[in-house]
């Protein structure tokens, strides 16, 4: 055997049960999200011989190259020395993209471990993310709430910045630490301290007080009639009427007459906004979200995108409200983009780099004027567009588009007497918010799912109608030249107006009324 392959081989079978053969080696857990899932990601830190040097590889994009001096400045100004050693840190599986800061805190904490600065310890099952400071403070990070989730299914702890304790908190049965330096986690590691547990911050009932009530709504019955048949089973809705007519204020009125999000629901949605741009609102993580972006809104902030793709205000609406006003003023590009996650409730984000997919599962109110100016049948002659001009206006909004919109609500202007009239019999949102939790009741008991969401088969079952039934809406389908699309959605609604009258069957006046709600069909 050669002498450098025997010496190897004499390597292999007495070194590598050596401390000293691996003392410039650690390895710690922590996660990185892609889409809503949190993936785990090994992070390595060698030091070896040579020039000093600090190199990051494993897919890091700016802000990850970028820790290099932020733990720098941070292991520095926290008292310990930086190793004037070559740094390489892996990023480990290689063929994931990494983002943000959220890896600052492992990297450094290897780092101490690598260079034996911290004494070695067992951190098979903790985890650790969270961005430094150069004085040595964590700063917050986004989708701590998906890594708390993971890690509480792998019975793994988690340490996070003090800034997202509350966040950490929102997972019953995780164990999840937070710190506010880096000091406190190596104190915590050494033995030597304890850092505090993130407290379970679980609240069943907060923030519902804050929606507006329907009851402030004056006149406009047929219009709440179609928002609480709307509420009973998801459907989307679009209101069209003259300004003033109160579209705005009925469709901001929706989420207060809608059942309370049941606890995987908020988690569901708390995960989407914890990996958003935005600010997670702990406090308010209960509450059904309202979305109600300006029609100037591009497609990628409709249905989310970019380089490393975030959710949209589609997703950032998951099991809520997104209510899209001045329909017709929304580029018809960014509008066609809603047609699939309307009948999926997911969307696909593909890109270069990586694809993702978000849940997409909202309920769709829309509103737009009747014509260009607005006033067309206000009862007024203000109105001087031409049927040409109408048509144009209208057209703005695809056949394939409004085929999705399951009722069409046209609003009348409201008399002044009517609007002077007190409003003191007029039912509160917390009564129809009964009412419409019940019917929703009715229908998870009969197939598990609201009538919004039922398959061509189930629709077979759920939806029988009679000889004579069948016979009426195919001549209604055959005059009004209706797809089949809006053919299903007509009984999926007299389905809902069904079980709002607690009957077993469909009947005729359950389906005239459900074809009453298509107006834009008969136009």
């Amino acid at each position: 055997m050669p002498p450098a392959i025997e010496t190897i081989s004499e390597s292999i079978d007495q070194g590598f049960d050596k401390p000293e053969f691996i003392k410039s080696l650690s390895m710690i857990r922590t996660r990185t999200v892609v889409g809503v899932n949190a993936v785990p990601v090994m992070v390595e830190v060698h030091l070896a011989n040579g020039l000093p040097s600090f190199s990051t590889v494993g897919l890091p994009e700016t802000a990850v190259k970028e820790s290099k001096d932020r733990v720098r400045g941070a292991i520095l100004n926290s008292g310990f020395e930086f190793p004037a050693k070559r740094i390489t840190v892996n990023l480990a599986p290689a063929d994931i993209p990494k983002t943000g800061g959220r890896f600052d805190l492992p990297i450094a904490i290897g780092i101490l471990l690598a260079s034996e600065q911290l004494n070695r310890i067992a951190v098979d099952r903790l985890e650790m993310l969270g961005e430094l400071a150069l004085d040595g403070s964590l700063r917050r990070v986004s989708g701590v709430l998906p890594t708390a989730l993971a890690c509480a299914e792998s019975n793994h702890q988690l340490i996070v910045p003090s800034e997202n304790a509350k966040e950490a908190g929102l997972v019953e049965g995780g164990c999840c630490w937070h710190a506010e330096h880096l000091l406190d986690v190596c104190r915590h590691l050494s033995g030597k301290g304890d850092m505090a547990l993130c407290e379970t911050n679980v609240i069943d009932d907060c923030g519902y007080s804050s929606y507006p009530d329907l009851s402030d709504v004056r006149g406009q019955i047929h219009a709440k009639r179609a928002l609480e048949i709307a509420a009973s089973g998801e459907h989307s809705l679009l209101f069209i009427g003259p300004p003033g007519t109160g579209k705005s204020m009925l469709a901001s009125r929706i989420p207060g007459i809608l059942p309370n999000l049941t606890l995987d629901e908020a988690l569901e949605t708390a995960a989407i906004q914890s990996v958003s741009n935005g600010e997670f609102c702990s406090d308010l993580w209960r509450v059904r979200p309202f979305r109600n972006p300006h029609h100037s809104a591009s497609s990628v902030a409709l249905v989310g995108g970019g380089s490393h793709p975030k959710p949209g205000e589609i997703s950032l609406a998951q099991n809520g409200v997104l209510f899209l006003d001045e329909l017709t003023e929304f580029s018809r590009a960014a509008l066609e983009q809603l047609r699939e996650p309307l009948e999926t409730g997911k969307i696909n984000i593909a890109r270069a780099n990586q694809s993702v997919q978000y849940p997409a599962k909202f309920q769709l109110i829309t509103a737009c004027n009747p014509c260009k100016c607005g006033f067309l049948g206000d009862g007024t002659d203000r109105c001087r567009c031409s049927a040409a001009s109408v048509e144009s206006y209208r057209g703005k909004l695809s056949g394939p588009m409004l085929d999705r919109i399951d009722m069409h609500v046209h609003l009348p202007r409201v008399d002044l007497k009517t609007l002077q009239r007190r409003n003191e019999n007029a039912e509160t949102s917390e009564e129809i918010k009964r009412r419409v939790a019940k019917i929703r009741h009715i229908q998870l008991n009969r197939q598990n799912k609201l009538n919004s969401h039922l398959s061509s088969n189930e629709l077979e079952q759920h939806c029988d109608l009679s000889n004579e039934l069948l016979s009426f809406l195919e001549t209604v389908c055959e005059r009004l030249n209706m797809s089949a699309r809006a053919y299903h959605r007509i009984l999926k609604l007299a389905r809902t107006i069904a079980d709002m009258s607690c009957a077993d069957n469909i009947n005729k006046a359950h389906l005239s009324e459900a074809i009453g709600f298509r107006s834009m069909d008969r136009q």
